[in-house]
């Protein structure tokens, strides 16, 4: 039995490239799990493959929904079944590259059951949003769940709502849901988390973010606002959008706009690093004394043993 592997690490780690090249090795296809990346025109502010790497390597759940559909976990682990079956039917391997904690849980232990959404509570606290700020919001899910709340990656509008919701559906805070039960890596799966200085991958971060604007982003929100998506749908309550937009409303300069995403990706980057902390059966690889080739050469190297 090939094992699947799963490659991952926190944001601007060097996951992407080193997925391509052990894809070529190992003749291998690779799903993203990442929770941005699947959407169509969101391609620089999420550091979706190039054009040039696709052409390389086969990658799954890229580009595959458009801006204003909504998305979760475990419709995100369906359609990862759905390509594991089709890759593994072609006698090829199958490489997980992301870094979206839980997107990545859900590929290593069963979903906890959460309720569906309730639309009623959905428009009531949506209402509520639009009235009094998700601020207002924000602060009623630090009361509820102080736990998610912290965790979130910004106020991010949806989850908000959606753990609110959850809340008032079963008075259980939402991160009760995620529970943090011990569990074993299933034995078809390898896990290896990339791993920087803490230095060095603060530097990382800020040379994504200065390509990232010299590249376009703020060009590409304009278009995807042009296209007539609206600001606050899922998919652009995202560390670069979310800026970007406020710096078109005028509510940013320039300047710090771009200090604002260096900061929130490094927030984020941390958060990553803490929930990777806790898989015990993670493969740690040390970017720093390694080059991308070395790094493959070792995962081969595992594998085998």
């Amino acid at each position: 039995m090939q094992k699947q592997i799963i490659i991952a690490g926190p944001t601007a780690s060097g996951k992407t490239s080193l997925s391509i090249m052990l894809a070529k090795e190992l003749n291998a296809e690779i799903i993203s799990v990442d929770s941005r990346q699947c959407y169509k025109y969101l391609d620089i502010g999420t550091a979706k493959p190039s054009g040039h790497e696709l052409m390389q390597v086969k990658h799954h759940n890229i580009s595959v929904l458009n801006p204003d559909e909504r998305d979760s976990v475990a419709a995100f682990k369906k359609r990862a079944d759905q390509y594991v079956a089709e890759i593994e039917s072609r006698g090829k391997r199958v490489i997980f590259c992301g870094g979206s904690t839980l997107h990545l849980q859900s590929l290593i232990r069963p979903l906890d059951e959460i309720p569906s959404s309730d639309k009623k509570n959905i428009d009531e606290l949506s209402k509520l949003a639009d009235q009094k700020g998700i601020e207002y919001l924000y602060n009623e899910l630090l009361e509820a769940d102080p736990d998610y709340a912290m965790r979130m990656d910004g106020k991010n509008r949806q989850r908000i709502i959606r753990a609110l919701d959850v809340f008032q559906q079963t008075g259980k805070p939402f991160s009760s849901f995620h529970s943090d039960k011990s569990f074993n890596l299933p034995e078809n799966k390898q896990l290896f988390v990339l791993h920087h200085p803490r230095k060095k991958l603060h530097q990382r971060i800020e040379k994504r973010t200065d390509v990232m604007f010299t590249s376009g982003i703020v060009e590409e929100t304009k278009s995807i606002l042009n296209m007539g998506y609206v600001k606050n749908i899922q998919s652009l309550q995202t560390v670069g959008y979310r800026e970007v937009i406020l710096f078109l409303e005028g509510k940013m300069v320039e300047k710090q706009m771009i200090e604002k995403v260096k900061t929130s990706t490094r927030r984020y980057a941390k958060r990553q690093i803490t929930w990777f902390r806790r898989w015990p059966f993670a493969i740690p690889l040390d970017m720093s004394a390694k080059t991308e080739n070395e790094a493959a050469g070792k995962i081969v190297t595992i594998l085998k043993t």
